[in-house]
């Protein structure tokens, strides 16, 4: 039997990216979330204007929420703007939204945004990833490791 593909998403523009969190966080499993938006939202998200920095998801009420995620006023946008830092409703199949859920209740896991992007069809999409926190110890071993990838690749290109 063949080995099934890894899962990679359809992203045609990533907006903002989380560079960060694999740096802070072990990526145990990763999602695609639709994004419920208001209209002066997405066009601030067109304008590449976005910061998933600091923001992190949380399951509520059998919804999951992205929180702290900063989406700037619309420039051109009026009254009807939206509020910057606003929480905003992740959409995910019911299933997956109770795995997400076990996952964080019994392993005391974290729900991390790695990006927002959009896919070929034009719609706003999260990539969400179930991690796990590192220690600092942790953190020194991965600089110590692509230091010496960087280490590595360097030789390998000088000796030909």
């Amino acid at each position: 039997m063949a080995r099934p593909k890894p899962v990679t998403f359809d992203k045609l523009k990533t907006v903002a990216e989380n560079r960060r969190a694999r740096f802070d966080y072990y990526i145990e499993d990763t999602f695609e979330a639709g994004l419920a938006l208001q209209g002066t939202e997405v066009k601030a998200l067109r304008a590449g204007e976005a910061s998933i920095a600091e923001s992190y998801a949380e399951v509520k009420d059998g919804q999951v929420w992205l929180i702290n995620a900063n989406i700037p006023e619309y420039s051109h946008g009026n009254r009807l703007n939206h509020e910057p830092r606003r929480p905003r409703k992740l959409l995910l199949h019911e299933r997956e939204i109770e795995k997400l859920f076990g996952a964080v209740e019994r392993k005391g896991m974290t729900l991390v945004p790695l990006s927002i992007y959009f896919n070929r069809t034009g719609r706003a999409k999260v990539e969400l990833a179930l991690a796990k926190g590192k220690q600092t110890h942790d953190k020194r071993a991965s600089i110590k490791e692509r230091d010496w990838k960087r280490d590595k690749a360097r030789l390998m290109r000088e000796r030909g």
